[in-house]
C-alpha cells in the first residue's frame, strides 16, 4: 500500500479478554512511549492519527477493557493504513515495542502471493518521497507464512517480516520487540542510520474479499 495522502507525506518529507503482558521494568529513560491511546477518547478515530483513506477512519477506533486502552482494527473487504507521526533517535532507540492481539484472520489470505492480507501489520515509516512515499519496515502476523520470512512490496519500499505466525493464540495478547535500525539497514542494504518519521498500523481484506479483526497497545520505542 502507497503512503499518498498529502498531510503525512509532506511530514514524512519535512474475543476473550486476555490483558496484554505486563511491560517490563526498565530503568528510566529505556522506553519512550509513542502511543498507548490515553488520551483518546473511547469509540473514536484517535485524533492524533492519520487514515490513508477517509473510510479507514470507520476500521479504526479506541476501545478500552480493563483499565487498558487499544486501537482496534476491523476490516471488511478494506486494505487502508493508519499511521502516526513520531520521531526518535534510531540511534539511541533502536527497539520498537508493542502488544497486539489478532481476533480474525483474513480468510484465506497468504501474504506471499496476490491473496496480501493481514489480522495485524505494524510499520517504521522512514521519509523517502512525496510521490511513492516512505520506506517502511512492515511486522506482520500471518495465520500461513512461516516465522521468519523475508517479503517485499510497494517495488521494494515497503520490505516485510513475519514476525508471527498461525491462529493459536488468537484472542491473546502478545507483546513484540523489534530492532527496527537493524532490520531496516539490514533489508535495504544501507549503512547509515535513518531517522524515522512516524508508525503506522494495517489490518487488512481486501485482496481476499473477507473480514480482518485485530487489536494493537502500548506503542514504544526502546533502547533495547
Amino acid at each position: 500500500m502507497k503512503w499518498s495522502w498529502l498531510s503525512l507525506a509532506f511530514a514524512l518529507v519535512m474475543a476473550l479478554v486476555v490483558p496484554p503482558p505486563p511491560v517490563p521494568a526498565q530503568a528510566p529513560d529505556a522506553c519512550k512511549i509513542v502511543e498507548d491511546f490515553a488520551q483518546a477518547k473511547v469509540g473514536e478515530f484517535p485524533a492524533d492519527w492519520e487514515a490513508r483513506k477517509d473510510a479507514g477512519k470507520a476500521v479504526y477506533s479506541v476501545q478500552e477493557d480493563g483499565g487498558l486502552r487499544f486501537l482496534r482494527a476491523h476490516s471488511k473487504g478494506l486494505g487502508i493504513q493508519a499511521a502516526k507521526q513520531h520521531e526518535w533517535n534510531l540511534d539511541a532507540y533502536p527497539v520498537l515495542a508493542w502488544s497486539w492481539r489478532p481476533q480474525e484472520f483474513p480468510r484465506g489470505a497468504d501474504e506471499k502471493d496476490g491473496k496480501n492480507d493481514s489480522a495485524l501489520a505494524v510499520y517504521m515509516l522512514v521519509p523517502y518521497s512525496r510521490i511513492v512515499g516512505p520506506k517502511a519496515v512492515k511486522y506482520v502476523w500471518s495465520e500461513k507464512v512461516p516465522v521468519g520470512v523475508h517479503l517485499t512490496s510497494n517495488n521494494g519500499l515497503t520490505q516485510v517480516r513475519v514476525l508471527r505466525s498461525g491462529s493459536d493464540r488468537k484472542g491473546q495478547w502478545v507483546e513484540e520487540r523489534v530492532n527496527t535500525r537493524d532490520d531496516f539497514l539490514k533489508f535495504f542494504e544501507e549503512k547509515e542510520v535513518p531517522k524515522p518519521a512516524g508508525i503506522a498500523v494495517l489490518t487488512d481484506s481486501d485482496d481476499t474479499k473477507s473480514s480482518a479483526r485485530g487489536d494493537y497497545a502500548n506503542f514504544r520505542v526502546c533502547r533495547s
